[in-house]
C-alpha cells in the first residue's frame, strides 16, 4: 500500500500547488512530452538517481522527461500490482502487505520530484504536464484500490491478524491499509465503483483546473502603482523591489505590489495611502472572482458538490464527515466543537482590538470607521503606541541567512545534537536555493535538507516542507527533505531581512523538516510526515516555540551590521507583545477553518451553492461575521481545502496547537532545551510515523491526554 499512499500524496499535494508565470529552470518543451519513449537509458527519472540519498538529478531531467516516467511508472506499478494479486499462494504478510509497500519505485520517484517542482517552479509546460497526468493518476489509484482480488487478499490478512505472529508495527500497517482501501470504495458494488471512479476523475481534474486557475489569477491580480507618491509609508527597500519586480514584468517606471495567497497583503501594514490600501485589499480578496478565465467560482461550487456525492457513496452523511473519520478529530462535531468553543473568546478580544484601533483613527481626526484594509496599518500604530514597538526596530535583527543558521539550525544542535554542512556539488530545480548535509550526533549522515525560500511568480503561495525522498527501512533510503517559503526578495546587493512572523515560519517549516529527517520506521507508507492531517501539524508548531527561547533567541537576533545582538529592552517588548493581536489572528483563522467545514458538511442533495451568500451566511451562522476580519482565506482562495489535502481538514492547525502547547509545557516542566529532552521527544514522536496509533503516542509522550488550556494562555484568550 505504500506506494499508492504515497502516490496519494504526492498528488493532493500537487493539487496545492499554485504557482505563477513561466520560469526558465532546466526545460525541454521542443517535442511534446507524450511523444518522447520511455528509454531508461536517457530519461534519469526512470532509474534511481546515483547522486548522494538518490537526490533528484535537477541538472539532468528535461520537462520532456515527465510524461513518458509517468506513463511508464504507472505501467511497471500496475504489473507489480497484478503480480501481488494474482499470486497463486495464500495471502501473507510478506506477499501482500510488505509486497505493495515495495511496489511503485518509479511512479513514486517520478510523482515526487514533479509534483515538488510544480509547486515551487512550474511553467507553463509542466502545468500542462499537471493537468494531462492528473487524472490519469486517479484512475490509476482506482485501478489498484478497486481491484477485488488484491482486496480480498488484503482482507483475508486483515481477518488473520491477530494469529499471525505480527509485531505492533505490522499490525499497524495492516490495519491501516485494510482501511485505506475500504475508504477508497473496495467493498462497493460494480455500478457504485464506476460512478465513484468518474467522481475521482472529475474531482482530480476540477482540483487541478482551479490551481492552474489561482496561480493566473493570483499573478494577474498583482497591483501595478504609478505613482511612488501611492507607496508612502514603505521603506526604500520595499520601494526598490517593488520597481524590480515592475521591471521583471516589462512595466519599467511602475512599481508592482504582487498578491500573497492570504486575505491581508504584508504592504498593508505600512501603506499610508487609504485608498491604495482598499485596492490592495480589493485585489486580493476577488483575484479570482473577475469572471475571466481565471474565476475559480463555479470550480469550486462543482467540487463541494461531487466530494458530498462521493461521501454519500461511501456511506458518509456528507465529505466531512468522511474525510475525518481517520483523523485524531474522528467526526466533524469534534473539530467544530473545538472551533466553536474558542470564537466567544477571539471575536471579543477583536472586537476590544478594533475598539483600541478607532481610538487612533479618532484622535488623528480620520472621520471614518476602521475597515479591514486599515486594520494592519493601525495595529502597528497601537503596537507601537502600547509597547514601543515596530517591524522597522526588529527586521535588521533577523537577517535570514543568520536566522537559519544560527537560530533554527543551532536549536536543532542543542536539541538533537545533529549538524549540518553546506554541499555544493547537489543540483537544484533553482539558483536561489541551498543544500544542505544533516550528520546526527554520531557523525553518521542522517539526510539531506533543501531550503528555497524566497517569493516568484513561478511558485504556490505560502510555506511547505515535503520530501523527494521518504525514509524507507524496507531499503534503506535516507530522508531527502526541502522547506519552500515565500520570504521577499531583496534587491540586489541588498540583505534579506524578516519579519519575526517569517522567522517563525521558518522554525515552522523546518520542524515539518525535523519530522521527515528522524523518522525511523520500517515502512514508508507510515513513516515520517505520513500521518493525520490533525497531527502533522503538530511538530512543526512546536517547533516555533524555541525562536522566542531565550538561548535561542541570543544566538540569532543581531543586527546584520554590526553584529550586536538584540537590545534586551527590545527583547523584552516583542515577549510583552506576544499576544497582541491575537484576537485578529485567532478569528481570521478561525473564520476560514469555519467555512471549510461548512462547504465539506453539505449532504449530497444541496443545490450548487452561489459562492458569495453562501460564504456570508456560514460566517453569520458561526458569529465569526466580523467585517473587519475576514477569514484568512476566503473561498475563492482557499488553496488547502480545494485539492491541498486539508479539504475539511483546516481545522488541523487549531487542534494541532493544543498538541503543540501542552508538550511545549511539558519541556518547561522538565528543564525546557536540553538534550535530554530532545533525545525524548524524537524518540517518543519525531521518529515514530505513524507506527502508532496518533492519540496512544502523544499519550505515551505526555502521560496523559492533552490540555487546551496552554493554548488560549498563549493565544491571550485567558
Amino acid at each position: 500500500m505504500s506506494r499508492t499512499v504515497v502516490l496519494a500524496a504526492a498528488i493532493s499535494l500537487a493539487l496545492a500547488a499554485c504557482s505563477g508565470k513561466e520560469s526558465t529552470p532546466v526545460s525541454d518543451t521542443q517535442t511534446p512530452a507524450a511523444q518522447q519513449p520511455a528509454d531508461a537509458s536517457t530519461n534519469p527519472l526512470l532509474s534511481a538517481s546515483t547522486l548522494p540519498f538518490q537526490a533528484p538529478p535537477f541538472d539532468k531531467i528535461k520537462d520532456s522527461d515527465y510524461l513518458p516516467a509517468f506513463n511508464e511508472g504507472m505501467k511497471q506499478h500496475l504489473a507489480e500490482v497484478r503480480k501481488i494479486a494474482d499470486n497463486p499462494e495464500p495471502a501473507t504478510f510478506d506477499n501482500t502487505i510488505e509486497a505493495l509497500e515495495r511496489s511503485g519505485e518509479t511512479l513514486t520517484r517520478v510523482s515526487r520530484i514533479f509534483f515538488g517542482l510544480v509547486q515551487a517552479d512550474t511553467n507553463d509546460a509542466r502545468q500542462k504536464i499537471q493537468e494531462e497526468v492528473a487524472p490519469k493518476l486517479a484512475d490509476h489509484q482506482d485501478e489498484i484500490n478497486l481491484d477485488p482480488k488484491l482486496f480480498a487478499r488484503i482482507k483475508r490478512v486483515y481477518d488473520q491478524r491477530q494469529s499471525l505472529g505480527l509485531d505492533p508495527v505490522q499490525l499497524r500497517l495492516v490495519e491501516r491499509d485494510y482501511q485505506e482501501f475500504v475508504r477508497a470504495g473496495a467493498q462497493l458494488n460494480d455500478a457504485d465503483k464506476a460512478a465513484l471512479r468518474k467522481l475521482n476523475v472529475e474531482e482530480t481534474t476540477l482540483a487541478t483546473q482551479f490551481h492552474t486557475r489561482l496561480v493566473a489569477a493570483t499573478a494577474a491580480g498583482a497591483v501595478v502603482v504609478d505613482d511612488k507618491a501611492k507607496l508612502a509609508g514603505l521603506d526604500e527597500d520595499a520601494i526598490n523591489t517593488a520597481a524590480a519586480d515592475a521591471k521583471d514584468r516589462k512595466l519599467d517606471g511602475k512599481y508592482v505590489l504582487p498578491l500573497q495567497n492570504t486575505t491581508q497583503q504584508p504592504v498593508l501594514a505600512s501603506l499610508s495611502d487609504r485608498d491604495q490600501r482598499a485596492a490592495v485589499l480589493k485585489a486580493s480578496e476577488t483575484r479570482a472572482e473577475k469572471g475571466d478565465a481565471n474565476d475559480t467560482r463555479q470550480t469550486v461550487q462543482r467540487l463541494a458538490q461531487l466530494r458530498a456525492q462521493k461521501a454519500k457513496l461511501l456511506g458518509f452523511d456528507n465529505y466531512a464527515a468522511y474525510s475525518l473519520a481517520d483523523q485524531m478529530a474522528k467526526t466533524p462535531a469534534a473539530a467544530l466543537k473545538l472551533l466553536t468553543d474558542t470564537v466567544p473568546a477571539a471575536t471579543a478580544k477583536a472586537r476590544g482590538e478594533i475598539g483600541e484601533m478607532q481610538k487612533v483613527i479618532d484622535a488623528q481626526k480620520g472621520g471614518f470607521k476602521l475597515a479591514a484594509s486599515d486594520w494592519d496599518f493601525y495595529a502597528e500604530q497601537v503596537r507601537k503606541a502600547q509597547y514601543d514597538l515596530d517591524e522597522s526596530q526588529i527586521k535588521p535583527y533577523f537577517e535570514m541567512d543568520n536566522v537559519l543558521q544560527n537560530g533554527v539550525f543551532y536549536a536543532a544542535t542543542q536539541l538533537y545534537g545533529i549538524t549540518f554542512k553546506p554541499r555544493t556539488d547537489i543540483p537544484t530545480y533553482h539558483p536561489d536555493m541551498k543544500v544542505y548535509e544533516v550528520f546526527d550526533k554520531d557523525g553518521t549522515s542522517l539526510a539531506l535538507f533543501y531550503t528555497d525560500y524566497f517569493k516568484r511568480d513561478s511558485k504556490s503561495g505560502g510555506a511547505w516542507m515535503d520530501v523527494f525522498v521518504e525514509q524507507d527501512g524496507l531499503t534503506g533510503a535516507k530522508p531527502v527533505v526541502y522547506n519552500v517559503c515565500n520570504f521577499t526578495k531583496p534587491a540586489a546587493g541588498q540583505p534579506a531581512l524578516l519579519s519575526f512572523d517569517d522567522v517563525t515560519t521558518m522554525f515552522h517549516e523546518f520542524g515539518h523538516a525535523l519530522h521527515g529527517m528522524f523518522s525511523k520506521v520500517k515502512y514508508p507508507s507510515i513513516a515520517g510526515t505520513s500521518t493525520s492531517r490533525d497531527f502533522v501539524e503538530f511538530p512543526s508548531q512546536f517547533n516555533e516555540h524555541w525562536a522566542l527561547d531565550p538561548k535561542v533567541f541570543a544566538n540569532y537576533a543581531k543586527n546584520y551590521k554590526t553584529g550586536e545582538p538584540m537590545p534586551q529592552a527590545l527583547v523584552d517588548k516583542i515577549l510583552k507583545a506576544r499576544t497582541f493581536n491575537q484576537g485578529y489572528a485567532t478569528t481570521e483563522y478561525l473564520s476560514a477553518a469555519l467555512l471549510d467545514l461548512a462547504w465539506h458538511t453539505q449532504p449530497a442533495d444541496a443545490p450548487l451553492q452561489d459562492v458569495a451568500p453562501f460564504e456570508a451566511a456560514a460566517l453569520k451562522k458561526f458569529k465569526v461575521d466580523l467585517a473587519q476580519v475576514p477569514p484568512r482565506y476566503r473561498t475563492t482562495y482557499f488553496d488547502h481545502i480545494w485539492g491541498g489535502g486539508y479539504s475539511a481538514g483546516y481545522y488541523a492547525y487549531f487542534w494541532a496547537e493544543v498538541l503543540d502547547h501542552d508538550a511545549f509545557e511539558w519541556f518547561k516542566e522538565h528543564g525546557g532545551l536540553t538534550p535530554e529532552n530532545g533525545q525524548v521527544f524524537r524518540d517518543k514522536i519525531l521518529s515514530r510515523g505513524n507506527s502508532v496509533e496518533l492519540a496512544d503516542l502523544y499519550r505515551e509522550f505526555r502521560g496523559k491526554d492533552p490540555s487546551v488550556e496552554p493554548l488560549l494562555v498563549n493565544r491571550g484568550l485567558k
